[in-house]
């Protein structure tokens, strides 16, 4: 007689099945109707084939397309039929990694033959006959050594390379689809033909093998598939309006920002322009931690090794670190970041309980090497200047610190018209601890706890994502939306509990006692390059007047009212407004089409009829022309909408 085990369902219900019974079989016990639509189950909280024998006591959850968790498996078997369908066509070239990633999924090849973007149409195509064909994915366990003989066999190389780093004793896993199969994990729908149609492959780019700079440069084939048509259809939407608001291409339309050559890549270069949006930035930081207590400092931009052996950072962020120089015989590395410079701000004197909480904040820039594949104009750079600061204080006055820095970031996304957006709570991972993480397993589980209670009590809505917290203690993790639903890591907000100690940082309680301060870092605007490029292609250009870098052009219809203009111009100098006067020898009508592909906000159009009677015909971006109004009036309502930094209807 067989084996009979308990499969727990979602409301609460237990059944018993034969042992080694598949989610197929659990979901056709309910109704046929139910094993059509099943596509995984969720078994003990992990994903798996809805073939996957279950052989013991188990609670289990069936999942259908439309779950949003479908979505990365969809992707991930994409990326196998691509791979098949790129070997079909190209023989003899090898595959590496295909993961799925956000909103769609890659594959790096090492071709034999050149590959283009000509040649994306012909694997789409047949991508579409094998999903036809419909051939199950089939799971099997290998032994390490008929993978390895199998992939030397067909002359796969690669694979070969990532089986050798697969610790021993986890399983060596292969799925096949029809005679095609490749090693992984999974989990996988039943079959090709529950992929869809919807689906596009985008574009090609190069990859290193690895992500090693010294090794065979790849191609990766970058795709995206949906569920629907529909999904499909606004991603693509979505891309096109993207491209429209490419903030590199807008920030040199507008003259923000450049890159040089010379000056050398992931460097940018602010002009004057971009330079105004950066003042205006710190001075909007500056304004709100003035009120909350801050003390601004500033720190030198290279620094000893010795500062980051004590703190960790050269021995967990050397590989994002440039090269150290040598100084009088010292190692000295580009500042990364500002932490170990604030930490000895901190011990410079003796503190007390009445010096807590002490705020420090700098704008200081940092350097990073990010390798050159991975730079993307502002958004991922070399040289980047932080919206930085540390609190120090006693665990008596964490929580308030920690809900004011969160409520400071829900300030700024009202500011900026951020309408979407996710903290994660990025936690340890228990296994790693002493690796990836600080080995400290009683103050992880005291430090995410206290961090959980404050984000539960401040009423502020969060998802918990284990394994992703910094080596010395969680985090924040802010996620937000631009206007056209594009994704943006921007903020992020730290708890250190370890950096203290190894710095030997303290302060005299009441009782005259040495404690340790418990240590929150935090750039709730990150950093000024992704932040920028963030709000260029948030507001596609067109800043709150504000933030504009001009935000008024004097347009006087002949140069007979330049004297006029210049009185208008002086009075908007006085007030601070930031304008210029447009007195070439061109008709109106092109002198406002310059403005328009400028994207200054406001336009003052001056004449006879507006010298007569100290008046401006305003035209307004988005709004059109307002018509003639008393130059006074409309600059106190100018300044008002300035000083009060309105924030500008996305809608």
């Amino acid at each position: 007689m067989q084996n009979k085990i308990n499969i727990t369902f979602p409301d609460g219900s237990v059944k018993q099945y034969d042992s080694e019974t598949s989610g197929y079989e659990i979901a056709n016990s309910i109704s046929e109707r139910l094993a059509k639509q099943a596509i995984l189950i969720e078994l003990d909280g992990a994903l798996r084939d809805l073939a996957f024998p279950i052989k013991t006591d188990s609670e289990i959850k069936i999942l259908k397309k439309d779950d949003n968790r479908a979505l990365e498996v969809i992707r991930h078997d994409c990326a196998h039929v691509m791979a098949e369908a790129v070997q079909e066509l190209y023989p003899g070239t090898q595959v590496t990694i295909g993961p799925a990633i956000d909103d769609g999924f890659y594959y790096d090849f090492s071709f034999k033959v050149p590959f283009n973007e000509q040649d994306l149409k012909k694997v789409e195509t047949k991508m579409s006959e094998i999903i036809d064909n419909s051939h199950p994915f089939l799971r099997e366990v290998w032994k390490r050594s008929d993978a390895i003989e199998h992939f030397e066999k067909i002359g796969q190389d690669y694979k070969k390379e990532i089986i050798a780093d697969i610790p021993e004793g986890e399983l060596i896993t292969v799925y096949s689809q029809g005679e095609w199969l490749d090693l992984c994990r999974g989990p996988h729908m039943p079959t090709t033909g529950h992929i869809g149609k919807s689906f596009k492959l985008l574009k090609i780019a190069g990859a290193y093998w690895r992500g090693n700079e010294k090794n065979e440069m790849l191609t990766r084939i970058y795709g995206t598939a949906w569920r629907t048509d529909k999904e499909l259809k606004n991603y693509l939407n979505m891309l096109e309006e993207a491209e429209k608001r490419d903030h590199r291409k807008i920030g040199k339309q507008m003259q923000i920002f450049s890159f040089d050559d010379e000056v050398g890549a992931g460097l940018p270069l602010w002009l004057p322009n971009g330079t105004v949006i950066i003042d205006e930035l710190e001075n909007l930081a500056k304004d709100t931690e003035e009120k909350l207590g801050y003390q601004r400092v500033r720190t030198p931009h290279i620094t000893k090794s010795d500062l980051y052996e004590k703190s960790g950072h050269l021995s967990h962020y050397e590989d994002s670190m440039f090269p150290a120089m040598d100084v009088d015989g010292k190692k000295y590395y580009l500042k990364p970041m500002n932490c170990p410079h604030h930490h000895k701000i901190y011990s410079s004197h003796p503190r007390t309980y009445k010096d807590l909480p002490l705020k420090l904040t700098e704008y200081g820039t940092c350097y990073r090497y990010e390798k050159s594949g991975q730079l993307f104009g502002l958004m991922r750079v070399r040289s980047m200047q932080m919206n930085d600061a540390h609190i120090y204080c006693s665990e008596e006055q964490f929580k308030d610190e920690f809900l004011s820095v969160c409520r400071m970031y829900l300030k700024y996304f009202e500011i900026f018209g951020i309408e979407k957006y996710e903290m994660r709570l990025s936690l340890h991972d228990p296994q790693k601890l002493g690796e990836k993480y600080v080995n400290e397993p009683d103050l992880w589980i005291k430090t995410e706890k206290l961090v959980k209670e404050a984000l539960i009590d401040g009423n502020l809505n969060f998802v918990e994502i284990k394994g992703e917290a910094a080596f010395y203690g969680p985090k924040i993790d802010v996620q937000v939306w631009s206007a056209i639903g594009r994704e943006f890591t921007l903020a992020t907000n730290q708890v250190d509990f370890a950096i203290p100690q190894k710095f030997g940082l303290n302060y005299k309680d009441s009782y005259d006692q040495n404690q340790t301060p418990l240590c929150i870092h935090r750039a709730p605007l990150g950093t000024h390059e992704r932040f920028i490029g963030f709000l260029i292609e948030h507001f596609a250009g067109d800043f709150p007047l504000w933030i504009a870098p001009i935000q008024v052009l004097i347009i006087p219809i002949s140069d007979k009212f330049n004297l006029y203009a210049n009185q208008i111009s002086q009075k908007l100098e006085q007030k601070g407004c930031r304008f210029k006067i447009d007195t070439r020898n061109e008709k109106m009508g092109a002198k406002i089409r310059k403005g328009e592909l400028e994207k200054i906000p406001v336009m003052l159009i001056v004449g006879e009829n507006e010298q007569k009677n100290k008046t401006v015909s305003v035209r307004r971006r988005f709004e059109g022309n307002l018509g003639e109004i008393d130059f006074k009036k409309y600059l106190n309502t100018l300044v008002e909408e300035i000083n009060s930094k309105k924030r500008r209807d996305l809608k």
